[in-house]
């Protein structure tokens, strides 16, 4: 049987999926081959430490506290990906920055802290996450009811636009509406135009605390399940290859998976049951 597990050829043309199916052998049962888009990573690492220092820490301080976190990365690579990142932390210089905006936005209380999440569209989250493809970003945005883990609505943007986080939410809220929505203070979700959507639908908003990823784990181990069955497994090339992979990776995710958190139901099995 380790024999067969050792014949699978990543560089083939032919899919990993069709490789296991001739070879007759469990997908599920197949290591994965090491990641190789390291890059992705260390892009949410960083948009993690940047957002944790309210937007001031600069790629010095961000490479310092990478170190602290185990992961080894030189300055000059930070740098390199803040660049294409588009942050970069507060300091003097003589034209102003858009970034230092952000600090004139409001800031909401989290409200999820020892609160018991009995049931779908009492509770709303969302995030973004880097997605590395050929030297350039694409951001993958997802919104989803915390009580069933249901995916609502997601897209996919090559920029860090506050609209097309908007775009996804008002997707989402013509399904249904949340009694709170939780997000991190990145300035896509403190910006005018999100808060006021928000607001307009009366929806109390959530924030994460500054340095205190976890507050929004669920979604964390989205992105990790995500990297892991589409990104490091797939390895989309393309734009079309990735929005493809994507679209089904939802599918699968709200139908299919089930999850032990949930009794082993899948998430649109608990987000309609009555």
């Amino acid at each position: 049987m380790e024999e067969r597990y050792s014949m699978i050829d990543y560089d083939l043309d032919l899919s990993i999926r069709k490789q296991t199916l001739l070879l007759g052998i469990q997908r599920s049962k197949l290591y994965y081959k090491p990641i190789i888009n390291e890059d992705s990573e260390i892009a949410n690492l960083i948009r993690e430490v940047y957002l944790s220092s309210d937007c001031r820490y600069g790629y010095r301080k961000i490479t310092a506290a990478l170190h602290q976190d185990g992961k080894i990365v030189n300055n000059k690579k930070v740098l390199k990906m803040m660049q294409e990142m588009g942050v970069a932390g507060i300091y003097p210089k003589r034209t102003a920055r858009t970034s230092i905006a952000v600090k004139e936005h409001k800031i909401f209380p989290y409200l999820l802290k020892d609160l018991e999440i009995t049931c779908a569209n009492q509770v709303w989250a969302t995030d973004i996450t880097y997605i590395r493809m050929n030297g350039y970003f694409m951001y993958f945005i997802a919104i989803i009811d915390l009580y069933s883990r249901r995916i609502l609505s997601y897209d996919l943007s090559n920029s860090l636009e506050a609209s097309f986080c908007l775009s996804t939410l008002k997707e989402a809220l013509t399904l249904a509406k949340p009694e709170i929505f939780n997000s991190d203070q990145g300035c896509q979700f403190t910006s005018n135009e999100f808060v006021d959507e928000l607001e307009m639908h009366q929806i109390k908003i959530s924030m994460d605390h500054a340095g205190r990823c976890f507050d929004n784990i669920i979604i964390e181990r989205l992105w990790r399940t995500l990297k892991q069955e589409v990104i490091y497994y797939y390895r989309p090339e393309t734009i079309k290859e990735l929005e493809k992979y994507l679209q089904d990776f939802v599918v699968w995710y709200n139908n299919h998976r089930l999850h032990q958190s949930l009794q082993y139901k899948t998430p649109t099995s608990v987000y309609f049951a009555e």
